[in-house]
């Protein structure tokens, strides 16, 4: 951190300066991270415990219930804590480094997304090599590589975010501590940093963005040789994976692909990709898919029977 800074504390507006009105979101977002929680959780268990489930997308889809309730960790418990406290703080070096596990989690989800659509081309479009293409150690590798590709985009958006001199105003107009609301507390002129931060987070959304429409685009013309059936399955296992891309895409790009402005708007969008579409994720994967929901059933029998013994 800059040796220019001064400011040692960062003091939080919420996303309403009405007490009764924080003690009800604080309820909310506590139900709604329990859920979350419950949700993704029994994904993880399900797959890693299943016989049944051995498929590369239930192998990508656990990591992706993991990374979800990580993801919603890092902001989440410390919202639902500050509404019951009347000065929301938290200190600079926390608030940096809850900047850094935010995008971390958020880039490593980015690149699991793209892994996962990369899957499901390769399952769709060149059935009779999957097992060759998506082995054991090749699925590890890409798992892997999100992982690093997380890391790495958010160890540049920290290492920016430490060039800056903090020596005015503490205040964010914000629920958790990101990128740009931080930037407009700097005391140094960010237009630079700013340019450098959506550089980084850009071809990051845009590259794998692409990558995602390519491959559903090549998968969409490929359905045409293939039986109703195959087309049915194929569309829905699909449909549920566009559902979550887009639930996550379109509010991340709305935030970080523009010039740090504030808008009033970005609170409530930030609600979405922070809460909403962690707990939404295992309902859009687990509803909509026979072999989970039928998993889940069978690890439920074997928990009543073994607490029966």
């Amino acid at each position: 951190m800059s040796a220019a800074s001064n400011v040692t504390e960062v003091i939080f507006l919420g996303l309403s300066q009405d007490r009764d009105m924080q003690k009800v979101i604080s309820v909310v977002f506590l139900l709604m991270y329990a859920a979350t929680l419950l949700g993704n959780g029994l994904i993880v268990v399900t797959i890693v415990t299943s016989k049944v489930l051995t498929s590369p997308m239930y192998f990508f889809l656990s990591y992706l219930s993991f990374v979800e309730i990580c993801y919603s960790s890092v902001t989440v418990p410390r919202i639902i804590v500050a509404s019951f406290i009347e000065r929301k703080v938290i200190s600079l070096k926390g608030c940096i480094t809850q900047i850094f596990f935010l995008h971390f989690f958020g880039g490593t989800e980015i690149f699991l997304l793209t892994v996962m659509a990369y899957d499901r081309y390769v399952a769709i479009c060149k059935p009779l090599h999957y097992v060759t293409i998506m082995n054991r150690r090749v699925c590890g590798i890409l798992v892997g590589a999100a992982w690093v590709g997380g890391f790495l985009h958010s160890a540049c958006q920290t290492f920016l975010i430490f060039q800056l001199p903090f020596c005015g105003s503490n205040i964010i107009d914000h629920y958790f501590c990101d990128v740009h609301p931080l930037l407009k507390l700097a005391s140094s002129d960010t237009f630079l940093i700013s340019l450098l931060i959506i550089a980084n987070g850009g071809p990051v959304s845009v590259i794998s963005f692409t990558v995602l429409i390519t491959s559903y685009v090549v998968i969409l013309r490929s359905l045409r040789n293939k039986t109703s059936e195959g087309r049915r399955k194929a569309l829905s296992t699909c449909a549920s994976h566009v559902a979550v891309v887009g639930l996550f895409f379109i509010p991340c790009s709305f935030v970080y692909m523009r010039p740090c402005i504030a808008l009033p708007a970005d609170k409530i969008v930030a609600v979405f990709y922070t809460v909403v579409t962690p707990l939404l994720n295992p309902i859009i994967y687990s509803f909509r898919n026979a072999e989970v929901k039928n998993a889940m059933k069978r690890l439920m029998v074997r928990k009543v029977i073994w607490e029966e013994k």
